[in-house]
């Protein structure tokens, strides 16, 4: 049963769906910047999931979706330490990392 689920494209489906929608909960949640940035990464693991399952079942080339995949990660890297600098900026700032605190701010 386990070794069957395994190689079926629906569990991969789901748990790719389940990663998305728990970060999508965690964004409309979380009320600090860095619970929000947690969540997106939750958000970037399941399309990953995703780009892989569907390079492995539908793919004619399996290394699509792992090239996907790579340049997910990579995007991810790059937001999270732009974003980890703008907390930064902003907890010098206002001494807070809650969203409420730089809401004056215009731009």
């Amino acid at each position: 049963m386990i070794a069957s689920a395994s190689q079926s494209l629906e569990a991969y489906l789901i748990i790719g769906a389940g990663l998305f929608g728990l970060g999508l909960f965690g964004m409309a949640v979380r009320r600090t910047f860095i619970g929000m940035l947690i969540a997106s990464e939750l958000i970037l693991c399941g399309a990953s999931v995703n780009f892989m399952a569907f390079g492995r079942f539908t793919a004619p080339d399996p290394v699509a979706g792992q090239v996907a995949t790579l340049f997910v990660m990579a995007i991810a890297a790059a937001e999270a330490v732009i974003v980890l600098s703008i907390i930064l900026a902003v907890y010098r700032l206002y001494r807070s990392i809650e969203t409420d605190g730089p809401s004056d701010m215009h731009g």
